[in-house]
């Protein structure tokens, strides 16, 4: 695990420089929220959770990189172990990348609203060490991208997924996997949105529809999820002299329900398949 961590540590440290060498222009913010309100499937509690992390996106001559590492620390009522009183921890890296099919062929593809057709395609990637599941995800995405004329920016997704997972929780039926295990490829809808509403503030956020993805690890049949996360940004430091986008707080909601594809036939008792969740979020870019 500490060798896991040290890698994870060097992947975060140059990953922003090596995007911004070849940027046309580059943003990279560290970011801290806090919820009372989440929850995990099989869990019955509201988890309390501080999460950092650490956001690039960049834009090159041909397209787009989107990186994000989230460190996820949860209450005592996430534990850690079955011995333990702490809380789990998470640590969550997604990566995207968006070829622009126009910038490639040196010719503008508008249509109507749209003013860009690309090929997205990427990675995510977790640990966890929580009692319950233990998830150890792999995951790869791949399909086209629509952007659209709007003030900031708004993009919508349509990527195939292809998933696995390889839990080592201590509660059975979990305790009885032993091998990755990987899910049926599914479609997945995504978007993706930054639109500034008014002078100072910003409405930011994703929306992810996912499809089933076939049996989970122990043969219990999915279901579609849905994963809303959106917030109101204000930018604050323009009022304490710095830069515009410099320092930004605001309030940020999210609702996943069917959360890793579980649903009240999959978690009996149907524990922590729904989560709702706000949140205070900070960010500071740089």
């Amino acid at each position: 695990m500490s060798q896991t961590k040290t890698i994870a540590a060097g992947v975060l440290l140059l990953l922003p420089p090596l995007f911004a060498s070849a940027a046309d222009w580059s943003d990279t913010a560290i970011s801290w929220r806090y919820g009372e309100k989440f929850r995990e499937p099989f869990n019955p509690n509201d988890i309390s959770k501080h999460i950092v992390a650490l956001t690039h996106a960049s834009a090159y001559k041909y397209g787009s990189n989107y990186f994000n590492a989230d460190l996820m620390l949860s209450d005592s009522d996430d534990p850690g172990s079955l011995t333990q009183t702490s809380g789990a921890h998470e640590a969550y890296i997604l990566y995207r990348h968006t070829l622009d099919i126009g910038k490639l062929r040196n010719e503008e593809l508008r249509y109507g609203a749209v003013k860009g057709v690309g090929v997205t395609f990427g990675f995510d990637w977790n640990t966890k060490n929580d009692v319950g599941y233990n998830s150890r995800k792999h995951m790869l995405v791949l399909g086209p991208t629509l952007m659209w004329d709007v003030p900031g920016f708004l993009n919508t997704s349509i990527l195939l997924i292809h998933e696995s997972n390889a839990p080592s929780g201590a509660y059975p039926p979990i305790s009885e996997v032993r091998d990755r295990y990987t899910y049926d490829v599914h479609p997945m809808l995504s978007l993706s949105w930054g639109i500034p509403i008014a002078d100072g503030w910003s409405f930011d956020g994703y929306l992810n529809f996912i499809a089933a993805k076939g049996k989970d690890e122990v043969g219990n049949p999915t279901a579609p999820e849905t994963n809303l996360d959106m917030a109101i940004m204000y930018d604050i430091g323009t009022q304490l002299g710095q830069p515009k986008n410099r320092f930004r707080v605001g309030v940020e909601y999210q609702l996943w329900n069917n959360k890793f594809g579980n649903s009240d036939r999959t978690t009996r008792p149907a524990y922590g398949n729904r989560a709702s969740t706000l949140m205070v979020r900070a960010e500071y870019h740089f």
